[in-house]
Order: structure tokens, then sequence, then C-alpha cells
């Protein structure tokens, strides 16, 4: 755990929690994500700088709504977002009534003292937020003081006559509230008193000196992918514990064009890691036969990998111990509740729910806890090249779960050299760095084309190109049409097969970046 400044955020079920945790890293103060369920005792022994309670889908009088011990208020200082402001309300002494005065998406309030919350705002200054509740604040407990107002909701904001307790009824760490930032900033800085110390060599001396301790002498694989994630997170290990460290390159058979090459010449030449490449690509392919649910999938391959992993390490007669892997916090908070807490699991991510009950291995997951921002920054940190951590995010089950449906090995090799021109059009255009993260997907679906003045009937590729930070929220990239019309025309023409392109404009959310 970091040892600066922290923040507990305790997860009430909101959908937006996570962007508390980004708004907080983003002001370069350390958060993590915990579930309600904390004991006051757990919650004292964490020694948090402030505790932020968050927003969710219960109403503060629900039977099993989440709830906290009323000794928290006086912890640390404490910001209620939402229902968090509600359940404050309502163990103070407040009233909070449902129905009346329900708000969602843009709203105007009215803040009613500068100071605070609100330090650095007009006395009666207006300004936009998001709001996203049905629940409202009817009395202002007695000891607060009422700081913020709306047409719709006379209570969206209070804070205590003394204590540095303070609520607000809208979302602060969504964009659309347009000073939610300077907000949270107030919070952190001038009423919890957190320091900005959460930067990337803070937290690769903290890392390097935990991974000593917890390997000692032993040996480690790295189940290194070529992305990013998984070269930062053998970077990181490789700078604590050199040449104890083994990288497993595993040839999935599901990978872009010439990505084995790259890897082997860039790992090899760049980190002087010790690189073994394992060529698996008929067992990957064999345990995925038959299967074109998108969670059995993502299992068999997270099942395989742990697999071949045992089985080179046991070639290497290194008796590994432990097994890195690059797994991020979105990826922990998608597959399961974010620390056990009540919001929805949205889908496993291979290395977190898709991993063996019984591997041998102890995981060593240095990233766990960043965001993909925070990784790149990590990765610049430790000296990696520019064109290794600027690349798109890469998932671990490669192109399986961008061919839809079961995997064909033929449709497999026609989605590579379709995503080869994509993203071959993307860097000729100068647009590479301007997005996150594109990527093709192979349709399971054929249509009427006509080619050479004869009828064809074959199949569609999507493509899909998105905007985003940490992956938790994205929007669609509006391409140039000229640029969109050379990567139709090239992949029609140059890939077998295909007669049909289309161009996937949803956002996430609703739809979530990959398609599987």
């Amino acid at each position: 755990m970091h040892d600066g400044s922290r923040i507990l955020i305790l997860d009430c079920g909101s959908q937006f929690t996570q962007l508390i945790a980004r708004r907080v890293r983003e002001a370069r103060v350390y958060s993590e994500i915990h579930p309600p369920t904390r004991s006051l005792a757990w919650i004292k022994e964490w020694k948090p700088t402030a505790i932020i309670l968050s927003g969710g889908p219960s109403s503060v009088t629900d039977e099993g709504a989440p709830s906290f011990d009323p000794a928290i208020l006086d912890v640390a200082p404490v910001l209620g977002v939402c229902y968090g402001m509600q359940w404050i309300a309502h163990v103070s002494g407040g009233e909070v009534k449902g129905g009346g005065h329900r708000e969602y998406g843009r709203a105007e309030i009215q803040v009613k003292e500068n100071r605070g919350l609100f330090a650095g705002f007009d006395a009666g200054e207006r300004s936009i937020v998001w709001m996203s509740h049905g629940d409202h604040v009817e009395v202002v407990p007695k000891g607060y003081v009422l700081t913020a107002s709306s047409d719709g909701n006379p209570v969206v904001a209070f804070r205590h006559e003394s204590k540095p307790i303070h609520a607000v009824q809208f979302h602060a760490e969504v964009a659309h509230s347009v000073r939610g930032a300077d907000i949270i900033q107030n919070f952190l800085f001038d009423i919890a008193g957190a320091k900005p110390d959460w930067t990337p060599g803070h937290f690769i001396e903290q890392e390097v000196a935990k991974i000593r301790e917890l390997v000692g002498d032993a040996q480690v694989i790295c189940g290194l992918s070529g992305g990013v994630d998984s070269s930062v997170a053998a970077a990181l290990v490789h700078k604590a514990i050199g040449d104890q460290l083994t990288c497993i390159f595993v040839d999935t058979g599901l990978l872009r064009l010439h990505e084995r090459e790259q890897v082997e010449r860039t790992m090899g030449q760049h980190l002087g890691i010790k690189l073994v490449t394992v060529r698996a690509e008929d067992r990957f392919l064999t345990a995925l036969k038959g299967l074109d649910e998108p969670e059995a999938k993502r299992k068999a391959i997270g099942h395989t990998f742990i697999d071949v992993f045992e089985d080179a390490s046991a070639k290497e007669g290194k008796d590994a111990k432990f097994l890195v892997q690059g797994t991020l916090y979105p990826d922990v908070i998608e597959s399961v509740s974010a620390k056990g807490g009540p919001s929805a699991t949205i889908k496993t991510h291979h290395n977190v729910g898709g991993l063996k009950p019984d591997m041998k291995f102890q995981l060593i997951e240095p990233l766990r806890e960043l965001f993909k921002d925070e990784v790149r920054n990590v990765g610049r940190e430790l000296g990696l090249p520019e064109e290794m951590v600027g690349r798109h995010p890469f998932p671990g089950p490669g192109l399986a779960i961008r061919v839809l449906g079961a995997v064909d090995p033929v449709n497999v090799e026609t989605l590579r050299r379709a995503d080869a021109i994509y993203l071959e059009e993307i860097r000729a255009a100068g647009l590479y760095n301007e997005i996150w993260q594109a990527f093709a997907v192979f349709l399971p679906v054929r249509s009427v084309g006509v080619m050479g003045d004869g009828r064809t009937y074959e199949h569609v590729i999507a493509l899909r190109a998105v905007t985003s930070t940490d992956g938790m929220t994205a929007d669609w990239y509006a391409f140039p049409h000229e640029v969109l019309a050379r990567i139709s025309n090239r992949v029609i023409r140059e890939v077998k097969g295909i007669n049909r392109v289309v161009y996937d404009i949803s956002s996430k959310p609703p739809a979530t970046i990959e398609w599987e």
C-alpha cells in the first residue's frame, strides 16, 4: 500500500465509483476502492487521509442498503457523493425522501458559499453538474450548513459546521460536471490536507522493494504478450530481481500480424531480459474448438495459458515459484465487483477470473492498482521506448475475442490481415496517437456483394476505434470520411473472403470497447 497520502473510497454500488478513483489519482493522490462492509476497526487501521462515500442505486431506508458505523465520520475528513450524501443526512438526523426532486443528467446548481468544496467559486455562481438520483435530502441535518442548491432540489450540497464533513448530491467525478475537478481537489488538498505524492517514481521505488522482499532468491516467470501492460510489468520486476526473471512469450496463434517477431526483437534487444518463445498455436485452437460463448472462450484461454506456463517453466528447469502478470485496475473492476463491493460484474478477464484455481504459481501483479495512463507513465519512467508504451491495448485472449462466435483458423487469418491494413492506414494518416484503441472484428455473418460483375456472398469486417483515458469509459472516434474510405477499399480489395466493411459508432457505456 502507498505510504503517502491515501484516500479510501467506499463503494456503495455506483457505476461512477471508478471515476472517483480516477479523479483522485489524476490529482496525484493515491486512492483505493473498498466495499462498504469494511469494519470501523479495519478503516482505522488503514489510516486514510480522507474517506469518500460513493453514490449507489439503493435508498438509505432499504433493507440491506449499504451502511457504515456512524463513527466513521470522526475517523478522517469525509466527502459523501449522492447516496453517500443521503446516508450522512440520514444518520445525522436529516430527512431523506424518495421521489419528488428526481434529477437525471445535466443540472444547474447555485453556490451558496464560496468556501470549503466551493473555494474559488464566486458567491452565487451557477455551475453545470451531472445528477443521477431519485431520493433527495429534504432537510439539512442539525449542525450542518447548506452550501449549494438547484432549481430542482433545494439541497444539493452541505457541510458540517465544525467537522471536515462535506457532501454533494451531484457527481463531481463525471466530466459533465464542469468544475467537478475543482470540487474534488478542494476536498483533497484544502479540507483533507492530502499531498500530491502519488508519482511514477514513488510507485516504482515502493514496488521494487515489495517485489524483492516477496521473491527473495526464488525464480520468477512472466507471461509476456508484448502489449503495454505485460511489458511494463516485466520491466518493473526485472528492475527488482534481474536475472531471476524469465519471460515466456506464448504464440497462441491469435496474435496480430508479425507480433512474435516484434516482441522477440524489442524485448531482447532493448530490455536485455531472457525471453523464451513457446509456439502453442495448436493447443489454443484445440482448447477453443466448439466454443462460441465469450466467457467460455476467455476461460479456456486463461486455463491454457497457465498450462503452457507450467510446462515451459518445467522445461527450463527453473521450477519457478512466481508468475508475473500485467493485470490492471480496470481488469479487476470489470471482472469482479471492485474489492467485493456491490458494483456489477461486466466481464471476466482471462488473467483475473479466468485463472485455474489449482495453478501452482503465486501471482505477482505489480500493476493491479493502476489505470492504463498510469501504466504508460511508469513505463516511461522505467525508460521503455515510446513505441512500446504508446501502443494501443491488445487483449490477452487476442484475436479469439475479435472473431465473434466459434474460432476458426481461416477466420483468424482473415481478421489478422484486415486488422493490419486498418492499423497501417491509421498510422499513415497520422491518427494513431489520437486514438486510444483501434481494431477490426470478424463478424459471423455473410452479406451479398458484387465483384467483377459477379455475385459474392462473403463475410463482414467491423472496425472499432475509441478515445479514452483509462478504458472505463470511451467515445467512438470520428474518422475523416476519406480515411474510412481508404481502409474499406483496401480491406475488401486485399483480404480474400470480405466484401463489406462497417464502422462501430457505439460509446462505452452502453457498449464495451471489445465486442466480446
